[in-house]
């Protein structure tokens, strides 16, 4: 979920910003876990929508596909499109096999060797963890044909700036007025902005400042960011539940006025 350039630096700094061995932990919980489910379910619904009056053939790209899980589904959301996969880490890609039939490609955003633009480009919790999100945004701005659609997922609230940011190598959070602001400065025109994953707000809020004051060092982040991504029997039911109804508000461009993360419709 992430990209590199082929100067050492770079590739360093993409090893920084996102650990590949974090893959083959996150395919075996994603399947099961409420945020993981939640995040899907609303850009299967976006992507259905985007890409339904296309003729067939169009081209949709995932850039930072990782193990694959939000490619299955886009797989099934666009099945008269072409859907292909794309990473600069291969880890993740025996799990994206398994999950999907699409092509898979190791490339970084700013070198991608395609002749042909894309339909639509997804982008899901990747621009937080790079330096410089506004050079990435001109890149995939490139990639677009001339209307094309951006479909992107990005932590929201830099109040809400925790342990979890830390162990996940975030660079920021989002403000829904910063989001727009840097669309618009690289050309983009946003069709829709929505915070959402509102029915978890205040327990990722209140969570996560109150454990902030137990976290010391090093060892304690690491650990309070594994159990979020645990599967906590009941609790992950009760908040998969809860969230599950928030695809319909989407689906129907509605303002979510709340939430701990925000999703956007952007066109070239």
């Amino acid at each position: 979920m992430n990209f590199a350039v082929d100067t050492v630096t770079a590739a360093d700094e993409a090893h920084r910003s996102y650990d590949p061995a974090c893959f083959d932990s996150l395919a075996a919980i994603e399947e099961r876990h409420f945020w993981f489910k939640a995040r899907s379910r609303v850009i299967s619904t976006l992507a259905r929508q985007m890409t339904a009056d296309l003729a067939p053939g169009y081209r949709v790209l995932e850039v930072g596909c990782g193990t694959g899980y939000v490619l299955g589904g886009l797989e099934k959301a666009c099945p008269r499109g072409c859907v292909i996969g794309m990473d600069v880490h291969t880890e993740g890609f025996r799990h994206a096999r398994r999950r999907s039939s699409c092509s898979l490609l190791q490339a970084d955003v700013r070198t991608a060797p395609f002749t042909s633009a894309f339909d639509m480009i997804g982008v899901f919790d990747v621009l937080e963890h790079l330096p410089d999100d506004l050079t990435v945004l001109h890149q995939l701005h490139a990639l677009l044909k001339p209307g094309g659609k951006l479909l992107v997922t990005v932590p929201a609230h830099p109040s809400m700036w925790s342990y979890f940011d830390e162990y996940s190598h975030h660079c920021r959070r989002y403000t829904l007025t910063d989001l727009k602001d840097k669309f618009r400065a690289v050309g983009y025109r946003t069709e829709y902005i929505t915070e959402y994953m509102a029915a978890i707000f205040g327990l990722v809020f209140m969570g996560r400042k109150v454990a902030r004051l137990s976290t010391s060092d090093k060892t304690s982040v690491q650990k309070l960011a594994a159990y979020d991504l645990k599967i906590v029997p009941v609790i992950n039911d009760l908040l998969a539940w809860a969230l599950s109804h928030e695809a319909r508000w989407v689906a129907r461009r509605r303002q979510i006025p709340f939430g701990a993360s925000l999703v956007v419709i952007a066109a070239k």
